[in-house]
């Protein structure tokens, strides 16, 4: 059954009911064949894409804007400068403006309360890009390569290491609505959310799914489908970095790391990669990495999000 997601925003994948999840992904496989095929997709014919960025950007600027430029659409890109978030205008001001240009806004922000305060005063959807605390569209994308890989979702395991950051909580969000079971191995300290943890496990009730904390490495790859590792100091963190990187060294993604989990697991990081830091050489350029492959599947993914809510 299709459901609806005409003018929803995307500020967290606990907002998406289950068959919402679904849909998005499906849709995402489905516009990455066509254009395998060499298909004209014009599906964002005359929409136009406000995207503001507090953060610098590859992969989310590039993937969203060429995304849209792909399917018939027009990106406007607004940095730093551009839009001064709180300071020459406020966030509510900008958002109801932008709602009489644009057909969606997509956000790149620090703290999480702006994409919020963008959802409520817009009057077209909003899709959060990344903040401090969630990070949607990076596991949309994820859970897309997971299954493209691997053909299903549900039953899976997938072990995060390292920092109980903003991918971790999205992904907490992400596989409680598919059934995959998610451990994230984490240093004492560095746990995330708890609120975050609680809902998602609310969620996790209706698919089957498992979701867990532990500070136990070996525990997490056990019987792992799926290794993901993130950057161990995020934007924002910088000063942490010396302390962050002696905390978090045991819970490196190296070779040994990976001959714990299953022989066929897939290694998946989002980008950008600190090489010798949370993954080596060896890993990330492996045969068991699907990173490049993972980043591809942000504009599918994305692409999914916008024609599902704007066109």
């Amino acid at each position: 059954m299709t459901v609806s997601l005409k003018g929803l925003n995307l500020v967290s994948l606990h907002d998406l009911s289950i068959e919402q999840m679904h849909q998005v992904l499906d849709t995402a496989q489905e516009l990455k064949r066509m254009q395998t095929r060499g298909q004209q997709l014009d599906l964002l014919k005359g929409k136009t894409l406000a995207m503001i960025f507090q953060k610098p950007s590859l992969r989310t600027r590039v993937s969203f804007e060429s995304g849209m430029h792909r399917y018939g659409g027009h990106a406007i890109y607004l940095g730093p400068n551009d839009i001064q978030l709180g300071k020459r205008e406020s966030t509510q001001d900008i958002a109801r403006t932008l709602s009489r240009y644009a057909d969606a806004i997509m956000a790149r922000t620090f703290e999480h309360k702006i994409i919020v305060d963008l959802a409520e005063a817009a009057g077209i959807p909003v899709i959060n890009g990344l903040t401090d605390k969630l990070h949607p569209c990076q596991i949309l994308a994820d859970l897309m390569t997971v299954q493209e890989k691997m053909g299903t979702l549900s039953g899976r395991k997938m072990a995060f290491l390292g920092d109980g950051n903003n991918v971790a909580h999205s992904l907490l969000y992400g596989c409680a609505k598919v059934g995959m079971d998610l451990t994230l191995a984490v240093p004492e300290g560095y746990d995330p959310d708890q609120d975050v943890l609680s809902q998602a496990r609310k969620d996790a009730e209706h698919t089957g799914a498992t979701l867990e904390v532990t500070h136990n490495l070996d525990a997490a790859l056990k019987g792992a489908d799926v290794i993901y590792t993130d950057v161990w100091a995020s934007m924002g963190q910088e000063e942490e970095k010396e302390e962050r990187a002696k905390v978090m060294m045991p819970y490196q993604l190296n070779a040994q790391a990976l001959s714990k989990a299953k022989s066929d697991a897939i290694v998946l990081h989002c980008l950008p990669a600190h090489r010798g830091e949370e993954i080596t050489d060896e890993v990330i350029d492996g045969p068991n990495s699907v990173v490049f492959d993972q980043a591809e599947n942000r504009l599918h993914a994305q692409m999914a999000v916008l024609v599902q809510v704007i066109s």
